[in-house]
């Protein structure tokens, strides 16, 4: 009878440890569980990857201008003139297209020590977001200022020489940009966004 009370109580001790110890697992798993979530909703690597609405990426700024070496390109203007031309004499026919002629200023200026030469620097053609390309339109030529100064002798700090031309483009073109270049070889050419005016 003695043997049977005590195996009895033995048992009841047994089953109370692995009660206790089956608790006290489960706190423990329950405080590393918590302390896991709470350091994981603090860290900014792991907040932004659960975060549930999507960032999305801004669009990239206007470039309005550029320095090649030692010439500092600055946008001035883009003007769309329409489809036709209008002559300004007798000696002048008026000029027509099916798209529309956009008028270019860009001024240059000498950043350095020293003048750069005639012909050093230049703006190219139109770019659009496409990738299609306008270049500047030679029968424009009676409706640009004289002198043309694009390309002209570029004294150092004097204000910035403007440089006109005007382009047939496309009336489906969108997010228009020039291309300003000068004449190293090396040095690929940069592009300034158009903002068109009417």
């Amino acid at each position: 009878m003695k043997t049977n009370k005590s195996s009895g109580k033995i048992s009841k001790i047994l089953l109370i440890l692995a009660v206790v110890l089956l608790v006290v697992i489960v706190v423990v798993y329950v405080i590393v569980i918590g302390a896991v979530k709470k350091k994981s909703q603090t860290s900014p690597t792991n907040s932004s990857s659960t975060s549930s609405i999507p960032e999305k990426p801004e669009p990239p700024k206007p470039v309005y201008e550029a320095t090649i070496q030692d010439v500092k390109f600055l946008f001035i203007s883009a003007k769309n003139l329409g489809s036709v031309l209008k002559a300004r004499s007798q000696y002048e026919k008026d000029l027509n297209s099916t798209e529309r002629f956009i008028k270019v200023t860009v001024g240059a200026q000498n950043k350095g020590k020293n003048n750069l030469p005639q012909y050093s620097w230049d703006i190219g053609n139109i770019v659009d977001s496409e990738g299609r390309n306008f270049i500047p339109d030679n029968r424009a030529y009676y409706f640009l200022p004289k002198p043309d100064l694009c390309g002209a002798i570029l004294k150092p700090e004097f204000k910035y020489t403007p440089c006109v031309k005007i382009y047939e483009v496309s009336k489906q073109s969108k997010d228009l940009k020039i291309e300003v270049k000068t004449n190293n070889a090396k040095q690929k050419p940069l592009f300034l966004d158009l903002k068109i005016t009417y």
